[in-house]
């Protein structure tokens, strides 16, 4: 149990108000998964987000994977740099033109070299293209938005704020967080013994 974990909702209003980050040294090629794989995406969430406590999705069986996946509202993209997966984000159209960013982050590799504050550009770019390259019978967006925590990488939140996000909500409560060393990757450490406060510079994103 984690006594005070403080949840961000966020949102943009108007594609004007993204402010892209940078480009990476090594470009990186995004593609959208046109075939649902349930055990891409598990695979997915388990390699990027085991070390920064995503673990919401852990009692998940094989057809709540395929159920989420399999729907032509949801679009998922991965990212590839010096042929190797770098990273991947999961984007929902909902209705009345809300678009949530589900999940965005880079694979340990590519973390620290200034990729993520990239890759959340690019994936708010597509958030926004909703209705015309992607979920074509949904309409267009009219507001993109996502959730964060103290759970998340340190600096997710000011990288959040630098691309152009405004805070919506703010809610603190306790939460049980499994070990996320139940995922099959090998982890240093456990990502729950110390959190660390979210602070305002921004330095790379795993949300």
């Amino acid at each position: 149990m984690i006594p005070h974990v403080t949840e961000w909702a966020l949102e943009m209003l108007d594609p004007g108000d993204l402010r892209p980050a940078p480009p990476p040294d090594v470009p990186i090629a995004l593609s959208r998964a046109r075939r649902p794989s349930a055990d891409v995406s598990r695979a997915l969430y388990a390699v990027v987000g085991a070390r920064v406590c995503w673990t919401d999705r852990f009692g998940w069986t094989h057809d709540d994977w395929r159920a989420w996946v399999d729907r032509p509202e949801l679009g998922v993209w991965l990212a590839l740099a010096d042929g190797t997966l770098a990273g991947f984000f999961e984007i929902e159209a909902q209705p009345g033109g809300d678009t949530e960013i589900h999940l965005v982050g880079l694979t340990p590799e590519f973390v620290g070299a200034g990729n993520g504050g990239h890759l959340v550009t690019e994936c708010v770019r597509r958030a926004w293209e909703r209705g015309r390259t992607w979920a074509e019978h949904t309409g267009p967006a009219a507001r993109v938005w996502l959730r964060t925590s103290t759970l998340d990488h340190p600096n997710a939140l000011a990288n959040y704020r630098r691309r152009g996000f405004r805070v919506a909500s703010e809610t603190t409560f306790a939460k049980t967080v499994p070990d996320p060393r139940y995922a099959p990757w090998p982890l240093p450490h456990d990502p729950r013994a110390a959190r660390v406060p979210a602070d305002r510079s921004e330095q790379e994103l795993i949300p």
